[in-house]
């Protein structure tokens, strides 16, 4: 479980076949081999490291293909979140880690529109939670397929918000509660057969 406040920009040192290496410092502090770590939103496990400058992953080939790690190169940064630890503040959200969705930059920071596909916009409400790239940002000005955050100059420092541009890739996470709602009301809402 994470919170969507991202700890640390990390980069991608290299990406050889299934395993995927990411540079980076804070995110190792207590973070041994089994651990869990989102990068980009979304959740990978520490399979090698060296403690204090890199940790690999194995992603595999169902992940890089639903979520943008598949796009990734060495050089790229990346949003990096170690798991919350119970009894911390929870500063964003209840994040998973699990992507649902790639969507795709309409309108970089600080305006920023996201469009993602039409299936999962009723999942979003106006004011509400929603990870992009593993950021919990605040959602609004909801059309049929896009939404509008407005990010401040903090978070386009310390996030890949700073970077992306229109066009760009980024993993969706939506509200866990809102999934679960979802789940919960699907039988009791759609008609019968034996109900006409």
């Amino acid at each position: 479980m994470f919170t969507g406040i991202v700890e640390e920009l990390g980069t991608v040192g290299s990406r050889n076949g299934s395993r995927l290496r990411i540079n980076s410092s804070t995110v190792l502090e207590g973070s041994d081999l089994g651990a869990s770590i989102a990068v980009n939103g979304c959740c990978l496990t520490v399979v090698a490291t060296d403690g204090s400058t890199y940790w690999d992953a194995d992603v595999s080939d169902e992940t890089y293909s639903r979520t943008n790690l598949g796009s990734l190169q060495a050089g790229d940064v990346v949003n990096l979140e170690r798991p919350m630890a119970l009894g911390e503040r929870l500063g964003g959200h209840m994040v998973l880690g699990h992507v649902d969705a790639v969507g795709h930059v309409v309108s970089p920071a600080p305006d920023l529109v996201i469009r993602i596909p039409r299936d999962l916009m009723h999942l979003i409400v106006e004011k509400g939670s929603v990870t992009v790239d593993g950021i919990s940002l605040t959602a609004f000005d909801l059309t049929s397929d896009t939404f509008r955050v407005a990010v401040i100059p903090h978070t386009t420092a310390v996030t890949t918000l700073g970077v992306r541009k229109a066009g760009d890739a980024v993993n969706i996470e939506m509200d866990v509660l809102a999934k679960h709602v979802q789940r919960l009301v699907e039988p009791h809402t759609k008609r019968k057969w034996w109900r006409k």
